[in-house]
């Protein structure tokens, strides 16, 4: 008979451990607007940021995120948004935002490197970016580094 083995990462339970076991990591105060047209990555995403302490509106394109922006711009204290979404792009979604709130908060997030279009946004203002895939750790030091410059 065949034998067939699946060896599954352990990574997800040990960010969890890290979490539980790191109380610094639950004093995020603030709202978060996480973008992403991925519904695996925004779920992730969102458990991500509620165990830091931070309350999370969701948006999965970058229309939908200009919409959830305009109707809380005065509760949302950043926003991470992905670069590549099928109906409108984080850049675009980005250079709105930035006309609805010239002091917009946002680390942008993507599959592929810095460079090109991430570069030039970067250029226009944006704080920080985050590439796909990314850890707790990763995710707590940018939010927490942007935060912090308030």
């Amino acid at each position: 008979g065949t034998i067939v083995s699946i060896y599954l990462p352990a990574i997800e339970k040990q960010e969890q451990e890290t979490i539980k076991s790191s109380p610094k990591m639950l004093e995020g105060n603030g709202t978060i607007l996480m973008v992403d047209d991925e519904e695996m990555v925004l779920n992730v995403g969102t458990e991500l940021v509620k165990q830091m302490g931070y309350d999370v509106l969701e948006a999965r394109s970058g229309k939908e995120a200009i919409e959830v922006y305009k109707e809380n711009k005065c509760k949302v204290d950043m926003v991470v948004l992905d670069m590549i979404m099928p109906d409108m792009d984080g850049g675009r979604a980005y250079e709105q935002m930035k006309e609805i709130n010239p002091d917009v908060k946002v680390i942008l997030t993507s599959g592929y490197g810095i460079g090109g279009q991430v570069t030039e946004i970067m250029r226009r203002g944006c704080n920080s970016f985050i590439q796909k895939p990314f850890g707790i750790k990763e995710l707590y030091g940018k939010i927490e580094e942007i935060m912090r410059r308030e």
